[in-house]
């Protein structure tokens, strides 16, 4: 057989889908698992959007489209995201493409050469390192402390800085932490972008869900326009995981390359999710609301009940829909710990190393399940981890 490439020879399964096959397959055996591993609103799409989605393909919109994305879709996004982050977008800095994903890796292509540094935040989405090492550059690194909140240390950024360093990567609301990066922290950021020529990948797919302040961008910072790649998707704020519907806001010369990498890769991202996708956009946003607001009487419920169970110690995230605490005290390595609550308590969780080597002593539970079953999850964790002590 052919020998494949180094550039997927480092690519791995994403942990939340190995835990939900796992969970499938005890679930299919007759058990009873809740779910936390699956970072996936548990609301179906809200009507206005999914209405507009069925219309478009009964009138006959499942033809193909440009494939930088409609523009009408493109106009609204433009206006939108410039409009929540205090800045002016042009509708030609937008790309469409089929979920958030290819709006990281696509411009990884198109700017990072073999040889180049990308720094990412550790822990952090599996995605990046991925994305990193298919596009030929080195992924490099930084760590989130607890004892910093699980923001980005800026010293800790300045010792990784160097003469190959080409992009880095940032999560505001992160995943798995639910951090939130400092106004400090940003200007940061923005002033060493600046100073060394970089790019910098914004990832702020859960900007929607903040419970505790804000989470700017880093775009609104003075000489980041013309640097900074956002990647952004409805299947959060919207429920629409399974659509597939993401977009990037660049500066319009690296638009134009991302257009035609999606024409050589996907041809174009479906017409009907665009439709759909532009009644989410201009439709009522009561719906995106009431589901934050949902998820922070989540957020405040779970962080209360795993902070009472013996040996663990949880901070409350300030958004997205992850909590991230620390089981240390159990000493086991976490992908044994998380292994042992699926199969001892029911509750599938993630090891916090599935986000990189420095989530060791962690466990990622996503909040998107019933106020009930969370009640119902922590009961089993508390009573499992009790066995431990």
């Amino acid at each position: 057989m052919p020998s494949f490439t180094q550039r997927v020879s480092h690519l791995e399964p994403e942990g939340a889908y190995a835990v939900l096959a796992k969970s499938q397959a005890l679930e299919a055996q007759g058990r009873e698992i809740i779910h936390f591993e699956i970072g996936e609103p548990d609301f179906n799409t809200y009507p206005n959007i999914a209405l507009a989605g069925i219309e478009a393909i009964s009138t006959g919109k499942t033809r193909y489209n440009p494939p930088s994305g409609l523009a009408a879709l493109r106009q609204a996004l433009a206006s939108d995201a410039g409009q929540r982050r205090g800045v002016s977008f042009s509708p030609k800095q937008v790309v469409i493409g089929p979920g958030t994903k290819p709006l990281m890796m696509l411009p990884m292509l198109a700017v990072l050469e073999p040889g180049d540094e990308v720094i990412y935040p550790d822990p952090g989405f599996p995605s990046y390192a991925a994305a990193i090492g298919i596009a030929g550059a080195t992924p490099i690194r930084v760590p989130l402390l607890e004892k910093h909140r699980f923001d980005l240390d800026p010293d800790a950024l300045d010792t990784l800085i160097s003469p190959k360093t080409r992009m880095i990567v940032l999560n505001t609301p992160s995943n798995p932490t639910g951090s939130v990066l400092s106004a400090e922290t940003m200007a940061h950021l923005a002033d060493v972008a600046v100073k060394h020529d970089l790019w910098i990948i914004s990832d702020e797919i859960y900007s929607r869900f903040v419970y505790d302040g804000a989470a700017p961008s880093i775009v609104s910072h003075p000489g980041m326009a013309e640097r900074t790649i956002i990647a952004d998707g409805f299947s959060k704020a919207y429920a629409m995981t399974g659509w597939r519907l993401g977009y990037g806001i660049m500066p319009e010369a690296l638009a134009d390359r991302v257009g035609l990498l999606l024409t050589h890769s996907v041809g174009c991202t479906a017409t009907f999710t665009q439709y759909a996708g532009i009644e989410a956009v201009l439709g009522p946003q009561d719906p995106v609301d009431s589901v934050r607001a949902e998820f922070q009487r989540r957020r405040d419920a779970i962080v209360r009940r795993l902070n009472d169970i013996p040996g663990v110690a949880c901070l409350a995230p300030q958004g997205a829909f992850y909590v991230f605490p620390n089981v240390r005290s159990f000493r086991k390595p976490s992908a044994e710990l998380a292994d042992y609550l699926l199969e001892e308590a029911g509750v599938a969780v993630l090891s916090g190393t599935d986000f990189g080597e420095y989530g060791e002593g962690y466990l990622r539970l996503s909040y998107t399940n019933s106020l009930e079953n969370i009640h119902r999850g922590l009961d089993r964790m508390q009573d499992a981890l009790a066995r431990l002590r």
